[in-house]
């Protein structure tokens, strides 16, 4: 009898046992299943342009002039390999992301053009992009300021030395299957190397990943409508950066293309 006691006992106590081990799996599953809800992959190569250069810039009397250097890259002309990526890509060809304090970019695809900014002190991020709007991630390829502005000019501009992330893309509205099923995520850096120290979260419809490399990348499984995408800046223990314009979210939207819709009925 005692040994059916304890036989009896130990089985209660392995069922005990298991289904908490089931419960522990379970819970994993879910969480992985969150985690993996979008998929973000590395973006392809890019066509690189390494004497891309803006060699200065002037605001005077409300209009932006960039002096931007002679070479492979021209403005309003279509990236190489534009088709070969499979996501948005602009008819208008390459051109300036223009972000202004926290506000979406501009695109430009004159190096002169008009852009009334108002009076007092704004940060300027300019950044030379790919037609699929990609940006270019060089120390040459780019012009970021602190600057104030009176009557329609900079006046006395200072370097930014804070680390900082600046959004990108998404923006706006996608339509059609080629646009929506891969939408490239792209930010911009200054004064800060991700890796150890640092690392840019990104979250996508309030699903966290972490990035620790600057790069551009796919985003895969977002839903028709409006997504929200959120870039922060945080340290090694995941802290946020106390830093000018941290974070950063915007919204942008998906749309079914009304002509491949038709075909499917």
């Amino acid at each position: 009898m005692a040994l059916s006691s304890c036989s009896e006992s130990g089985d209660a106590a392995k069922k005990v046992a298991d289904a908490a081990t089931d419960a522990v799996n379970n819970t994993a599953e879910a969480a992985t299943s969150v985690a993996n809800k979008y998929k973000l992959t590395p973006f392809t190569s890019s066509t690189e342009f390494p004497d891309a250069k803006i060699n200065g810039v002037t605001y005077n009397n409300g209009k932006f002039n960039f002096d931007i250097a002679e070479g492979s890259y021209k403005l309003g002309t279509q990236t190489p390999d534009a088709d070969a990526k499979m996501c948005a890509n602009s008819a208008k060809g390459q051109h300036i992301h223009l972000i202004v304090n926290n506000a979406p970019y501009s695109a430009q695809y004159t190096n002169e053009f008009d852009y009334p900014l108002g009076h007092g002190d704004f940060i300027i991020l300019g950044f030379l992009s790919r037609s699929y709007h990609e940006s270019i991630k060089t120390a040459d390829a780019h012009w970021l300021k602190k600057a104030h502005v009176h009557g329609n000019s900079i006046q006395n501009p200072k370097d930014v030395t804070e680390p900082m992330v600046f959004y990108s893309r998404p923006k706006g509205t996608y339509t059609g299957k080629l646009a929506t099923d891969k939408v490239m995520l792209d930010f911009y850096l200054a004064n800060v190397t991700l890796g150890a120290d640092y690392k840019v979260k990104a979250e996508i419809n309030g699903e966290t990943h972490m990035l620790d490399k600057w790069q551009p990348y796919y985003i895969e499984g977002l839903p028709m409508g409006q997504n929200k995408v959120k870039l922060t800046l945080v340290d090694g223990s995941g802290a946020t950066v106390k830093t000018p314009l941290n974070p950063v979210e915007r919204t942008f939207t998906l749309a079914p293309d009304p002509m491949e819709e038709a075909t499917k009925q």
